[in-house]
């Protein structure tokens, strides 16, 4: 291909009208101002999508436009081109032609980075374009940091061979980041961020060490190593976090926060003993992610309007139930966020606090200094809130102080750990709490879990099994179509899972007139009936089932929600 010619992005947009001349200038003013590209300032403003961009460049260059989404990625082949290149130019190497690099840039007009791809492939090159999002999100994925974590890891072994260690000197030593130590954290915590696990096992084993990460609700091996080094990661994790470094006979919980790719990522840690070490887990949480809205989180738009008109009401209890890990505290604080304002005051009472919000407050439970939730409930009641968050009903204390406020005009959301919504006002009462309570102030319950998400770049039909195909026809009334069920086959964007994200799974129980009688009545078959009457069928199961309908998720993934349910 010919080295590219050099055209004004801002008069192709004009001139294939995807763009006004107004507006064009508008984006010449901003960008002289602040110095950031023309591209980014047209996507920012609202102008033009970067699907555009990419689209309006291909014609004009008469080059074609790559969906990297879409485009089966081979890694050795990007890795020809050295990461830091790779994120300056915004290029990714996507295949060998014959001699021929075909290389996608989000900038084909770049006649720079033209020559130098060319010259450090040391090829031909042949130009596509492609959108600047998914360039860094292939980067991120692809340029992982496994080899690095495996090479530190036995740095550090060597470094410290038979040799004790003084960690307390390491903590003051000026050039800590050079430790191998500190390196292989950082390491261990931008291939974390890449792969976007949510927590981090170090796990010491008999003879090994080995370090897993949960992604999308399920662990993978990322690498094991000596079991030397497990004493040195165990300390250096606990001097980040404000733990006791000599105490390695009782489990230990704290946080602290890392920066990794200009991302603030807070991490929960939490250690115990074990027969070979220490085990430490943490669970990180990006606090620069993506907004939380009801809309976002998988709710069908039925649902999230029906809950959005529970939680706006000015009292009451409402309860959002299922085991851990299925997403509640995310639900609860979508549902904060939405009625966070100027004009309510927001108490949480959580254990541990796991997203900062701005404008509302947010207390952290401590049963060491006997600040359990029923002694903060007490309190954050007299600090007259408007709503109250409890990080999770435990005892009949807590729950018994909630209902109350729930009843004198504050609106309490909490979580409870329960295996569908219509046993989960039994529950309560099976906790101590009086049936006129419940009955009385129990506005709702919001019965959630999480799947799998099929990968959308290698979405492929998928045949039933026998298995499947009798589950199917149970959940469906034999009304089984078998040429519309799909899996992901597995390829580098979601790392040969098959599975890429996750989305819930609902139902809702309202506590309607004839549900909270039914409450009333001491035969339970007769509550559960009613309840089953008043959810129409809107069930969880039915949720998983439609998600596999729509091509969302697998067969597998509804029946093991199916199977979490029975248990």
């Amino acid at each position: 291909m010919a080295r590219p010619e050099k055209v004004r992005l801002g008069e192709i947009l004009v001139q294939q009208k995807l763009l006004s001349e107004e507006q064009l200038g508008l984006a010449l003013t901003e960008q002289k101002r602040t110095g950031r590209k023309l591209g980014r300032v047209f996507v920012e403003n609202g102008y033009v999508t970067e699907e555009q961009i990419a689209n309006a460049l291909a014609r004009q260059l008469d080059i074609p436009y790559v969906h990297l989404k879409f485009f089966n990625i081979n890694p050795d082949i990007v890795r020809r081109l050295p990461e830091t290149q790779a994120r300056r130019f915004r290029a990714l190497a996507l295949e060998d032609r014959n001699g021929t690099l075909f290389v996608g840039i989000s900038d084909p007009t770049d006649l720079f980075a033209y020559d130098e791809i060319a010259r450090i492939v040391k090829q031909p090159i042949e130009l596509a374009v492609v959108n600047e999002t998914e360039v860094l999100a292939v980067i991120d994925r692809i340029y992982r940091r496994t080899e690095d974590i495996s090479d530190l890891a036995r740095e550090l072994e060597q470094d410290l061979g038979d040799v004790s260690v003084d960690f307390g000197a390491l903590a003051a030593n000026p050039n800590l980041e050079e430790a191998p130590i500190v390196k292989l954290l950082q390491s261990v915590f931008d291939d974390a961020t890449q792969v976007r696990a949510s927590d981090i096992h170090i796990e010491p084993q008999e003879g090994r060490l080995q370090i897993r990460f949960r992604i999308d609700g399920v662990l993978h091996l990322q690498t094991e190593t000596d079991i030397k080094i497990a004493p040195s990661l165990a300390l250096r994790l606990k001097l980040m976090s404000d733990l006791d470094i000599s105490e390695k006979r009782l489990p230990q919980d704290g946080r602290f926060a890392v920066r990794v790719r200009n991302q603030r990522i807070d991490v929960r840690i939490s250690t115990m003993p074990t027969q070979y070490g220490e085990s430490v887990v943490m669970r990180l949480l990006n606090q620069g992610g993506a907004q939380l809205r009801l809309d976002a989180i998988g709710m069908p738009r039925a649902l999230v309007e029906k809950f959005r008109a529970i939680v706006q009401r000015p009292n009451g209890l409402v309860l959002v139930t299922g085991p851990t890990g299925s997403g509640k505290t995310t639900t609860l604080y979508c549902a904060l966020a939405e009625l966070n304002s100027v004009e309510k005051k927001l108490i949480t009472v959580e254990d541990p606090v796991e997203y900062r919000l701005p404008g509302i407050n947010q207390v952290q439970v401590n049963e060491k200094i006997d600040l359990d939730f029923a002694r903060v409930l007490r309190s954050a009641l007299r600090q007259d809130p408007d709503v109250v968050l409890v990080g999770e009903m435990r005892d009949q204390e807590t729950a018994q102080i909630g209902l109350r406020a729930a009843m004198t005009g504050h609106l309490v959301l909490s979580t409870l750990h329960t295996n569908d919504a219509a046993s989960t006002p039994l529950r309560l009462m099976d906790m101590g709490v009086p049936r006129y309570m419940v009955g009385s102030s129990l506005q709702a319950v919001l019965a959630q879990r999480l799947v799998r998400t099929i990968c959308e770049s290698c979405t492929t039909p998928h045949q039933p099994t026998p298995a499947e195909r009798e589950w199917l026809s149970l959940e469906m009334n034999d009304k089984v179509d078998m040429g519309r069920y799909f899996h992901g086959k597995g390829c580098s964007h979601c790392n040969g899972m098959g599975y890429r994200g996750r989305t819930g799974v609902y139902e809702l129980l309202e506590m309607t007139r004839a549900v909270v009688d039914a409450a009333n009545d001491p035969n339970p078959s007769h509550f559960l009936k009613v309840a089953a009457q008043q959810m129409a069928g809107e069930t969880l199961r039915r949720h998983a089932v439609q998600l596999v309908v729509q091509g969302r998720t697998t067969i597998a993934e509804a029946m093991r929600i199916s199977n979490q349910i029975e248990d």
